[in-house]
């Protein structure tokens, strides 16, 4: 890539010639996979100008692909059809004002809601239209895109320099033409790696259950697999933390099955030295309900509006993650505990919350007295406080005394007696410091990279964290300009672009060769793994079901309690 602006063009023709496959195939996996009106919005606001005849790398026109999705955005005065010079474009209400500044003769067919948008002028306005068209389009020439675009070649020029100086674009001749063309930079490299023909060997991408065979492995579930120890305990939640699973799954149907002996003290002991914590990060439903309330009548009325029609109920099997704390940029707070959220604890949480917020982490204890309630009041309480997101403690085990009903009963006798209450401090579960957005989408990425290996939409479906995927894409993507992951197509089957670690890339190439052997694994439907209906074909399997799910070399073998085998006999 550094070396292609100083090699003389006889160079670049025999060595540093690109393969008209790879940009192709690169083309293709770059342009915007729309499969609904909201996709179609942003994409929309992406390129700001789009030719509704303009022809995709997959051969059809934009009108023949999107056609329904945009007449339903115009139908919600999202997005217009313009007519510039006889050329109509399709743009997102949010870019009518970009279009306008670039073109101010056009007119508009439907006039799209008036949205405020900083534009400080057509310099401006150009840039936005070239970064996103370049960030999609691959190899291209000033001439080409001016005529697709209906600008001038000299404004499109002005802006790919721009680019260039940003770092964003490299020019050079790519696909063979006589004159000078212009690529994004990370596309270009993904043209690069393909080239090589031993590369492109490597991210040819394996079937569904060639992936899910792999990803037993990847999370230490196969056989043979598991690994061991507290080192071993801390690996497995660095993979799966900030996934949200029942509070009472985590330890039989999760940690047991990936760490070999596994010995709860061990995560007890990661937690009380303070490498591991845990929480729950998604916001309660009830919370949820009085933040819309307040929002909806924050007008003559005031929050005053905001009733509790839902309370915060305690349970088994509230969802709970971990987090390794010196790792935890990712984490940010999506919990509020105003006057308005707090309607949906109870009197006894109420207190229990102020008592924390004035003196902070405090031991049971101590807050029973300082509280005034009872021991039994305290304990319900806390509960609440957890599944409401807003607790945490030192240690696992305060959590495991308030999900045993046989320990807040208080029930066995000599040796058998557990200690009803536990020795660690409870404490709030954020304490309201900022959060780097960047920084915390870039983690985000990292973690679910940690966690599969291989990273695209679908996989994101079961996570909870507070970003949309075209947010985690972008971080992906420069990701993948610094070289850190691999992008490209590694999993057949599934749309839109694909991030890999490159140690995941060159284990997944390897298993591809590994002929299927029988091997059964059987999952909880609270696991991570329960990808059913997601990358396994199937129904989705809710992770509350209590039905175990069993997978036979990858592919599923059992569902909703009834096996292959049952259904023959059944026929």
């Amino acid at each position: 890539m550094s070396l292609r602006r100083a090699l003389p063009e006889t160079a670049l023709s025999e060595i540093g010639r690109l393969d008209p496959a790879a940009i192709a195939q690169v083309r293709e996996e770059a342009w915007p996979d729309v499969r609904d009106a909201d996709e179609l919005s942003e994409t929309l606001r992406v390129f700001v100008a789009l030719p509704e005849n303009f022809v995709a790398p997959h051969g059809a026109t934009v009108a023949g692909r999107w056609g329904e999705l945009f007449r339903q955005l115009v139908t919600q005065n999202r997005g217009a059809r313009a007519v510039v010079g006889g050329t109509a474009f399709w743009l997102a209400a949010e870019k009518a004002k970009t279009f306008s500044i670039l073109f101010p003769n056009v007119k508009f067919e439907t006039q799209p809601a008036e949205i405020n948008e900083t534009v400080s002028g057509r310099g401006d306005a150009a840039l936005q239209l070239v970064r996103g068209w370049m960030s999609h389009a691959g190899p291209i020439d000033v001439a080409s895109l001016a005529r697709t675009v209906g600008l001038p070649p000299a404004e499109i020029e002005t802006a790919m320099l721009h680019l260039e100086a940003e770092g964003r674009v490299l020019r050079g001749q790519f696909t063979g033409a006589a004159g000078l063309e212009w690529c994004d930079r990370r596309l270009l490299a993904r043209i690069h790696r393909l080239t090589l023909g031993e590369l492109r060997r490597e991210i040819r991408p394996v079937t569904a259950a060639q992936f899910m065979r792999w990803l037993l492995r990847w999370q230490h579930v196969a056989p043979a697999t598991q690994v061991f120890g507290e080192r071993g305990v801390l690996e497995v939640i660095r993979q799966l933390q900030g996934f949200e699973a029942p509070a009472n799954a985590w330890e039989p149907q999760i940690l047991a099955r990936r760490v070999a002996g596994y010995d709860p003290q061990t995560l007890d002991h990661l937690c009380m030295t303070g490498a591991v914590g845990w929480g729950r990060l998604s916001p309660h439903p009830a919370t949820l309900e009085l933040i819309s309330a307040a929002d909806s009548n924050s007008g003559s009325f005031g929050p005053e509006r905001a009733v509790a029609t839902r309370r915060v109920v305690p349970s088994s099997v509230t969802p709970v993650t971990f987090f390794v704390r010196e790792e935890s940029e990712w984490m940010t707070p999506r919990h509020t505990v105003g006057p308005d959220q707090a309607r949906a604890l109870s009197h006894t949480a109420r207190a229990v919350l102020e008592f924390i917020q004035q003196r902070g982490a405090s031991f049971f204890t101590d807050i029973v007295r300082g509280a005034g309630k009872l021991k039994t009041e305290v304990e319900a309480a806390l509960w609440e406080l957890v599944a409401a997101g807003l607790f945490t403690a030192d240690g696992f085990d305060n959590l495991r005394a308030l999900i045993d009903p046989k320990r807040r009963a208080g029930q066995g006798r000599g040796r058998t007696t557990r200690p009803r209450h536990s020795t660690g401090r409870w404490s709030l579960l954020f304490s309201g410091d900022g959060v780097d957005r960047v920084k915390a989408l870039e983690a985000v990425c990292q973690l679910l990279l940690a966690r599969y290996g291989v990273v695209f939409r679908e996989l994101t479906l079961r996570e909870d964290f507070p970003f949309k995927w075209r947010e985690i894409l972008i971080a992906f993507r420069r990701l993948e300009d610094r070289g850190e992951v691999r992008g490209g197509r590694f999993v057949d089957g599934f749309l839109g672009e694909q991030f890999a670690l490159p140690l995941a890339a060159e284990s997944l190439r390897a298993a591809r060769h590994i002929e299927p052997s029988g091997e059964i694994v059987t999952l909880s439907a609270a696991d991570p793994l329960n990808l059913i209906g997601i990358v396994v074909p199937g129904e989705r399997v809710a992770s509350s079901s209590a039905k175990p799910i069993t997978l036979r070399d990858g592919v599923m073998q059992e569902y909703s309690g009834v096996s292959t085998q049952d259904n023959k006999k059944t026929a």
